[in-house]
């Protein structure tokens, strides 16, 4: 009997050992599922710095606010994006660095240049223009202005006396921005660029750059003039107003819209519908196309910096990238004289505006280029 009852001993001895050695071999049960606002949570602590902060790529070095909630992170992420062009002088490119390429063919007679001008400035600025970039491309490009010039007539047969007022005022800059507006719509051409008489056009860095988005899809494209949008006051009944703000692109710098984006922009901006919508927030013409097409459409500003206005200081684009341009100016910036720096045809004295030199650095064969020029 002591025998028996040592071999069952022996037995449950064993078998608790083997229980025991199979419990700590076996995997672990998974732990139950977190609740959802802790996978949020742990979500956003992925995202997370060291200190427990969403670092957001394009917001400098300031310190990085904490976010609370997914939807936060990814809203400041998105405006981070939005903000950062691409680079000074660089191609239009997309996330992952590569050169965009071409949506659809392009030609210069589906583009639709409008040069904003004024009848004092005629001698003064549009002459430098028709004897450099616009004598290359007059079939694309379409004078505004407020007077009959019968010199200017004999340049170009675009020539569109808009009847506006020649002051300088918001109201008379609408005014122009309205005839231009519907003269495209008319025209049937695929894009929409705006430039004043103090732009120099690259026309051969515009092409491919409104050839990389199609031209029937929303597309406002250009460079603001400021570094956050512009806050206005929106009229939006009698006696009635509301804040809105919005990007804009600076007329002074030049922009282009796609023929798709126009013609969403009819109810606001066709046949005389621009002068009401400009008294709604009471802003001049660039103003205006970026209230309509940002605040009313909801259609984000694409910026390139590719465009450069007389509000910026021009000496810092690099001589080695002007092909690369699409839009330049001269001017005054911080009461100095701005305008390219640059080894030319021409000196300062005789070329302020370093047009011409310009001009011959990229359409060397013209006429009037000296041949012995040194850029």
């Amino acid at each position: 009997m002591l025998k028996r009852c040592g071999r069952r001993l022996l037995l449950a001895l064993a078998g608790a050992l083997l229980a025991c050695l199979l419990v700590l071999t076996a995997d672990p049960p998974p732990p139950p599922p977190p609740a959802p606002a802790e996978r949020g949570r742990r979500a956003l602590r992925s995202l997370a710095g060291p200190a427990g902060a969403a670092p957001v790529a394009g917001l400098g070095t300031a310190p990085a606010r904490e976010v609370r909630s997914l939807s936060e992170y990814f809203s400041r992420l998105a405006r981070a994006r939005r903000d950062a062009g691409p680079p000074p002088g660089g191609a239009p490119r997309p996330a992952d660095g590569a050169p965009r390429p071409p949506a659809e063919p392009l030609k210069p007679r589906d583009v639709f240049i409008a040069v904003k001008t004024t009848k004092k400035f005629h001698r003064a600025r549009l002459d430098l223009l028709l004897e450099t970039w616009i004598s290359r491309h007059k079939e694309m490009t379409f004078i505004f202005t407020d007077g009959e010039d019968e010199v200017l007539a004999r340049h170009t047969d675009n020539v569109i006396n808009t009847n506006c007022s020649a002051a300088h005022s918001r109201q008379a800059l609408s005014c122009k921005m309205a005839v231009e507006y519907d003269r495209f719509i008319e025209s049937g051409r695929k894009w929409f660029c705006h430039v004043d008489d103090d732009n120099y056009v690259n026309v051969r860095a515009l092409l491919p750059l409104l050839a990389s988005y199609p031209h029937k899809q929303d597309v406002y494209l250009g460079k603001p003039s400021l570094d956050r949008p512009i806050q206005a006051t929106e009229r939006v009944g009698e006696g009635e107003v509301r804040p809105v703000h919005f990007w804009f692109a600076t007329g002074g710098a030049g922009f282009c819209i796609s023929r798709g984006l126009a013609l969403k922009m009819s109810p606001w901006a066709s046949g005389g519908h621009f002068l009401s919508t400009a008294e709604r927030i009471r802003l001049p013409d660039d103003c205006t196309i970026g209230y309509i097409v940002e605040a009313l459409l909801g259609v984000p500003l694409t910026r390139s910096g590719l465009f450069h206005s007389h509000l910026e200081n021009l000496q810092q684009v690099p001589a080695s990238e002007l092909h690369e341009q699409v839009t330049l100016s001269y001017g005054m910036f911080e009461n100095k004289r701005n305008a390219i720096h640059m080894k030319g045809a021409f000196s300062v004295e005789t070329d302020p505006s370093r047009f011409r030199s310009i001009h011959c650095h990229l359409y060397p064969d013209t006429p009037w280029c000296p041949r012995t020029a040194v850029f």
